[in-house]
């Protein structure tokens, strides 16, 4: 086993499970983009109709499917940045209709229309109530909230009002995987990183994390509802009626 799988084991990642018992998380911290939020990975064929292209168009599936996606590879090798990655997405969408230098923030408001709140996972509103219910804060550390989305389309977003604390690099400036994007939300928080659970799509995140002494969840793509559960689990809250 190499070292990353040894860190990552010891921190309960692994779904095979762990020996090294987990006490309970008391806060529950996310990422925003693919966690709370549907990622456009799974929305190609919306997105075609959306936007007129012939179906199948969008090949590219990152972490579903990263044998699709030669960028995605490339950014998993720190050749290029995630913000690197969807600029040049959203350049390369942007063209496919006529339209040149597209900017991550005119992808996705184009492409998820109007309605803040369609663009966010409906178990995961249901999750971070459940959460909030038991007394459990929940907060949101992102790299790029406000850079992709915007504060006019962010206002109207309903799960936004029931975080205790929303740290995004847009304005702090620092970016996960830095130890002090943890710090600040485990400070906001009120919390101590081993009381945080923190669930994040990319594993250098959740590798910062580890690092940084918090609990983690990958969440991975390909088990949506699976992913979900296990938050909840992890959490000790019901899992009924989430999906």
């Amino acid at each position: 086993m190499n070292d990353l799988s040894n860190l990552i084991g010891r921190s309960a990642v692994d779904q095979r499970g762990s020996s090294i018992p987990q006490k309970r998380p008391k806060a529950l911290l996310l990422d925003f983009g693919s966690v709370i939020s549907v990622s456009p990975f799974e929305r190609h064929r919306e997105t075609e109709r959306t936007l007129g292209l012939p179906a199948g168009t969008l090949t590219w599936l990152g972490p579903i499917d990263s044998s699709t996606d030669i960028l995605w590879q490339s950014m998993q090798r720190d050749d290029i940045t995630e913000r690197d990655y969807w600029a040049i997405r959203a350049r390369e969408i942007g063209a496919a209709i006529g339209e040149r230098d597209w900017t991550v923030r005119a992808m996705l408001n184009r492409t998820r229309q109007t309605d803040p709140n369609a663009v966010v996972r409906p178990a995961m509103v249901k999750l971070v109530r459940r959460a909030r219910a038991n007394g459990i804060p929940v907060g949101i550390l992102s790299n790029e909230l406000e850079l992709f989305y915007g504060p006019e389309f962010l206002s109207g977003m309903s799960i936004l009002k029931d975080m205790a604390a929303i740290i995004d690099a847009t304005h702090t400036g620092i970016l996960k995987p830095d130890r002090r994007a943890y710090g600040m939300a485990i400070d906001a928080l009120k919390a101590s990183a081993e009381d945080v659970l923190f669930v994040d799509d990319q594993m250098r995140n959740v590798v910062g994390a580890v690092k940084a002494g918090l609990q983690v969840q990958y969440f991975d793509l390909r088990d949506i509802d699976g992913n979900i559960a296990a938050i909840a689990t992890r959490l000790n809250l019901p899992v009924e009626d989430l999906a």
